[in-house]
């Protein structure tokens, strides 16, 4: 029994893959905006004083960690748009009377969301290693890689809640936008949270994109507002949490 709810894991991680490859439309689409953003803000800003960076350091390389953030942010939420599609499309109904709980379903596609937002932040990663991002010392990238991994995981569950509650795909959208666009813009991805008045500052404490962009900047810059531990430690509640949630709504939802 245990085989297969592996193998059901595996089928649902590699169906992810498969459609990210294929959708070559989609690709591009999640990897220029962050570029966009990456390009013009750290070149537009790149010879300004923005209070908060770091003396000495180049705004393109305080940016990039934020990049990232909003990368894995951006596609991990709507990872929760598959689940609104294939219910659409009459998959849903066919994997949900197949001899496998749900909890296996549920971790397939959080794994086939994962694989497919660390993909797309690492192709970013990889480009801006090519435009003159360092980090402080290579061997940081892995507890960089681990961030990614616990923002990607926390908004995932986050796509998976909404999509479990909802039956339209145009609706999820604009909700999603609604929701994420705020948790990016107080995460601090793309100015330094010091220099915004306190009251954002409180407000951003309850955001969990910010310890993962400020995780990103101890690994990745050896610069943060918080600690690297309290970081970690925050995040990986916060991703726990936002999958236990996501995970019990999509049991308990309707269309089942």
């Amino acid at each position: 029994m245990k085989s297969v709810q592996g193998i059901a894991i595996y089928v649902l991680w590699l169906r992810e893959l498969k459609r990210l490859l294929r959708a070559k439309s989609r690709l591009m689409g999640t990897l220029l905006m962050p570029l966009f953003f990456l390009a013009f803000l750290g070149m537009g800003f790149q010879r300004t004083a923005i209070p908060g960076v770091p003396p000495g350091m180049a705004y393109s390389v305080f940016l990039t960690p934020g990049i990232l953030g909003m990368s894995i942010l951006f596609s991990s939420t709507f990872a929760g748009l598959s689940v609104i599609w294939d219910r659409e499309f009459g998959f849903l109904k066919e994997i949900m009377v197949a001899p496998v709980n749900r909890i296996s379903i549920v971790l397939g596609r959080i794994a086939g969301g994962i694989t497919t937002s660390l993909f797309q932040a690492l192709a970013i990663l990889a480009i801006s290693l090519i435009l003159g991002f360092r980090p402080r010392q290579w061997i940081m990238l892995l507890p960089g890689f681990l961030f990614m991994v616990l923002i990607s995981v926390t908004f995932i569950g986050l796509g998976l809640a909404f999509a479990s509650r909802m039956r339209d795909m145009q609706g999820f959208n604009l909700v999603m936008n609604f929701v994420i666009f705020p948790i990016f813009f107080l995460s601090g991805a793309l100015f330094p949270l010091n220099s915004f008045p306190a009251w954002v500052r409180f407000i951003s404490r309850f955001d969990p994109l910010t310890y993962g962009v400020d995780g990103l900047r101890a690994a990745l810059l050896g610069k943060s507002d918080l600690p690297l531990l309290l970081d970690l430690g925050i995040l990986s509640a916060c991703a726990l949490l936002s999958v236990l949630i996501g995970s019990w709504l999509f049991e308990n939802s309707e269309y089942v």
